[in-house]
């Protein structure tokens, strides 16, 4: 008796495969979406519009990224413990003012520093 031999290749377990897949990554795709910052873009306001009487802590970042408080340069390492005694007698935010040629990086990374020292609110305005 002669074997009859087969000349296809059955690929429904390979279109199986590719469906689960598919049905995999439509699942995964919107939790990748989430990451990265939740911001609100504030209005412009002038700077002549600032609220004297409010109790800010002001931070200067200087075109060379330096950070000044009370017109005393901190370092980085220094600033979320100045920031923690200064939160205390000026509890109403912090108000950075940024030059136009300081690094973004060191403005984000003065924002991160203040919020784990507990400010809860951060205005940003430009030199």
């Amino acid at each position: 008796m002669k074997r009859q031999t087969f000349n296809q290749i059955n690929i429904t377990p390979l279109t199986d495969i590719f469906l689960v897949l598919l049905i995999i990554m439509m699942v995964i795709a919107p939790i990748l979406d989430q990451q990265g910052l939740s911001l609100a873009v504030p209005e412009y306001v002038e700077k002549s519009s600032i609220d004297k009487d409010a109790k800010l802590i002001n931070v200067i970042v200087s075109e060379d990224n330096k950070y000044l408080i009370n017109d005393n340069e901190i370092v980085e390492a220094d600033l979320m413990s100045t920031i923690k005694d200064e939160i205390t007698q000026k509890p109403d935010g912090l108000l950075i003012q940024a030059s136009g040629e300081s690094s973004h990086q060191s403005v984000v990374r003065l924002m991160d520093i203040a919020r784990n020292a507990g400010v809860q609110s951060i205005s940003i305005v430009e030199l």
